[in-house]
């Protein structure tokens, strides 16, 4: 298939063209279901192969299949799935516009997709192993409430799938084509921010949550076995390792191959993510997109100093395809890259102190920071978490910070807050205690403040409400650009 021209997407007189994805998209997309045929059919086809040298034997005596009547079952099979490959291709169609992207898929059902593009909340470039085999690229573009049913455009060349990005981030950040070279969108350009050693991933891998189930179990397994004074039935106990060993390994697998190679960095598109062993991913999340975000660490973590980084983007969603590595923003980070990121999701922190504040909160040490804790007699409720639980509000974000064996701590920007919800059980009542709730975008951080006292949580309940309605109208244009066009434009009006 011959390249498509830049002209093609960038000239806005093109809007009405539509284009087809590469010609070897379908069998891309459906080689599992070859292998699924070959295993069912072949099967008894090599068997009796090998052991009698024949065609197989049908009918109930048992007669050998004629080979030319097996030669046409495989011509017919193929040409079908040729078939279906020519019509699944010759049907998928898509078209970018200034302000849309539509996507037409499907045969017997017909699919029509339709996402604005000032809606795009981050976009992927993703290659699995086959596709790179074959230099191709999946875009995959979340919208605002798309949920789980994000764009996909599969599969495109790798260089068409990186121009079609930039195109569409372009656009959807108001960036105006020059008009004496319309046919002119080139990647924006990216400084790198950092690069996790694999040595770090094993690492991280090795002493993660997995690792503590496992021994957990094992000494689960050990109680047991003491308890009833005798050993366990040898075949008991493979029967329950072997689907425990396999999931675990899986586990461990997921956790390497999807942080293995991380690297970020930071352009005018928004921060750039790049990650994988096997399937290798290219993520970019526009500015001012992320919702909210948590940092956690560990127990086995604490011995390195690492902390995990995830984020709340609206249309991702919880994420828990590939272990929810599309809303990782650090899989495993010391302090210092903790807050390399945090600069990257909120330029302005709204302190004086940054570094002490942010370390303050992912810490949990007792500094004079400001904090506003869980009052004494609420220590009966957190014996251990109590003094660190607690919350501060910046000029531009609030901050929460819980926990005791796994210290997490959630970053919310003002204009981000959704929604505020108070809530009370029967002991935090009688104790005159409340836990204040910040609802966010779906997605795998939940900021809460725990048992903050009564008079305190009502505070900053209206508090938070006049912040957040304050900061959105403030907040930057969602074409992020525009305002560079503007403040171009003013500077040529001078005299």
């Amino acid at each position: 298939m011959t390249e498509v021209p830049v002209k093609e997407y960038t000239d806005p007189d093109a809007g009405d063209r539509w284009h087809r994805v590469h010609p070897v998209s379908p069998m891309v997309k459906g080689w599992i279901g070859i292998i699924a045929v070959i295993v069912i059919f072949g099967r008894g086809l090599f068997e009796d192969l090998l052991v009698d040298g024949r065609t197989p034997r049908i009918g109930p005596e048992g007669e050998f299949l004629p080979l030319w009547v097996l030669v046409v079952l495989v011509v017919v099979i193929a040409l079908l799935f040729a078939l279906s490959f020519f019509l699944s291709w010759y049907f998928t169609r898509y078209q970018v516009t200034n302000d849309h992207v539509r996507i037409n898929s499907g045969v017997i059902f017909r699919q029509h997709r339709q996402a604005r593009l000032d809606r795009v909340q981050a976009i992927d470039v993703v290659q699995p192993l086959l596709a790179r085999l074959f230099s191709l690229a999946e875009l995959k573009f979340e919208v605002a409430d798309s949920g789980s049913s994000a764009v996909r455009l599969s599969y495109l060349k790798l260089s068409e799938a990186q121009l079609l990005r930039a195109t569409i981030l372009a656009r959807a950040a108001g960036v105006k084509q020059d008009p004496e070279h319309p046919d002119e969108v080139a990647e924006a350009p990216e400084q790198s921010v950092l690069e996790l050693p694999p040595r770090r991933i094993i690492g991280a891998t090795l002493l993660s949550g997995t690792t503590i189930f496992v021994l957990v179990a094992v000494v689960a397994l050990a109680v047991v076995a003491l308890v009833l004074d005798e050993p366990l039935p040898l075949g008991a106990v493979l029967a329950g390792a072997v689907p425990f060993l396999f999931a675990m390994a899986a586990a461990y697998w997921a956790t390497f191959s999807n942080s293995f190679n991380f690297r970020a960095a930071i352009s005018p598109d928004g921060i750039r993510l790049r990650y994988g062993l096997l399937e290798t991913r290219a993520q970019t999340v526009p500015p001012g997109r992320v919702q909210a975000v948590g940092i956690v660490q560990s127990p086995l973590w604490r011995f390195a100093g690492w902390y995990k980084m995830q984020v709340n983007v609206a249309g991702y969603g919880v994420d828990t395809q590939a272990s929810g590595a599309r809303t990782t923003l650090l899989p495993a980070g010391t302090s210092n890259e903790v807050m390399q990121m945090l600069a990257l999701v909120l330029p302005d922190p709204g302190v004086d102190e940054p570094f002490e504040v942010f370390g303050a909160a992912i810490s949990g040490q007792d500094q004079d920071c400001g904090f506003i804790t869980t009052p004494r007699r609420g220590r009966i409720l957190s014996l251990l978490s109590w003094r660190r639980n607690g919350f501060l509000a910046t000029r531009t974000a609030l901050i929460c910070r819980s926990g005791w064996m796994w210290k997490q701590a959630q970053v919310v920007p003002h204009e981000r807050t959704q929604s505020l919800a108070l809530h009370q059980g029967p002991l935090t009542r009688r104790l005159g205690l409340a836990d204040v709730v910040l609802h966010s975008t779906p997605g795998p951080v939940s900021a809460k403040i725990w048992h903050a006292d009564l008079d305190t949580a009502r505070r900053l309940f209206d508090e938070q409400a006049e912040r957040a309605a304050s900061a959105r109208l403030i907040s930057p244009p969602e074409h992020w650009l525009e305002q560079v066009d503007r403040g171009e434009e003013a500077d040529h009006g001078k005299p």
